[in-house]
């Protein structure tokens, strides 16, 4: 198995940093990017590989997330003290949702329509309902937030926690903190799941992967990386988990059945952000200097 690059795809172009979290609408099969310095998101038809269109009103541009099922993408307005609600078809804003006032990371309960909203000033997380903008709870965090992900199997959030490490456990119902659990590795980062081996692998500044057994939140292994990473994606098909790394620019790929690196290819300084399309088996990889997305796949 091995990333293979088959194509790239320019992008408009910014001023003095780049972009920030990406995901893919599978449905519609377009790729979504927090274009931070312009304070936009940027988006690319995956069929044709070209760029689909440009989404104004997102200053300080950092979180994507795309609903699947339903449709929508939210995208976290940080500099604004907003999350935009984006119509995967028409690109259009359905809604505006007020937060606190630096949110960043999210992660979507479909079952409650339910946005967790992670604020990296005043340190809350806080529930708000996508279809009223409602506040359904706000979450005392131990520290500040980065990345975070819904739990379904049971039915919590789980958010990274820079300093103290660890991964804060969100109950959804009432919202409350429930646990800590303590990673060895300083400064979590990415986070992902996977769900079927009851694991949560946390990238941290450290140098590190970590894997959390789900059931007890206890780290039972580690693998080093090769520097500070950014959000992570796990390929359940391959059993693989990509580890973006900014500096010096490259993916490290992690073999998870064994946790250790399988492959490392290089991308390009800076380029710390990812979004992973799961059905085609492609990695897009930001590219901040050359400002545009390199397509990778993963071949046989």
């Amino acid at each position: 198995m091995a990333l293979t690059r088959v194509g790239f795809v320019g992008l408009p172009p910014h001023r003095d940093s780049g972009f920030d979290h990406g995901d893919v609408h599978l449905a519609s099969r377009r790729i979504f990017v927090a274009h931070t310095a312009e304070g936009t998101i940027d988006v690319i038809d995956g069929d044709s590989l070209v760029h689909a269109g440009t989404i104004q009103g997102c200053p300080e541009a950092s979180g994507v997330l795309c609903a699947q099922h339903e449709g929508i993408v939210f995208a976290a307005a940080r500099g604004a003290g907003k999350v935009l609600i984006i119509d995967a078809g028409s690109l259009s804003v359905m809604t505006e949702l007020a937060t606190g006032p630096r949110p960043n990371g999210l992660a979507w309960n479909g079952r409650s329509g339910t946005l967790l909203v992670g604020d990296v000033e005043d340190f809350r997380a806080r529930l708000l309902s996508a279809g009223s903008g409602e506040l359904v709870g706000e979450v005392d965090l131990p520290g500040r937030p980065r990345w975070c992900v819904y739990d379904a199997a049971a039915d919590r959030f789980l958010v990274n926690i820079r300093d103290p490490g660890c991964v804060a456990v969100v109950a959804r119902e009432p919202p409350r903190l429930v646990d800590r659990w303590a990673v060895s590795s300083p400064g979590p980062h990415g986070l992902d799941l996977d769900v079927t081996g009851g694991r949560a692998f946390v990238a941290s500044d450290g140098g590190a992967v970590s894997v959390l057994d789900l059931s007890t939140g206890r780290e039972v292994t580690s693998v080093p990386i090769a520097g500070q990473p950014d959000a992570i994606w796990y390929n359940p098909l391959r059993r693989l988990l990509y580890v973006a790394i900014g500096n010096p620019g490259l993916v490290d790929v992690i073999d998870t059945a064994v946790m250790r690196r399988c492959d490392q290819v290089m991308t390009e300084e800076g380029a710390h952000t990812t979004a992973f399309d799961g059905p085609r088996q492609r990695l897009i990889v930001f590219l901040p200097r050359t400002c545009g997305a390199a397509i990778y796949e993963e071949t046989l």
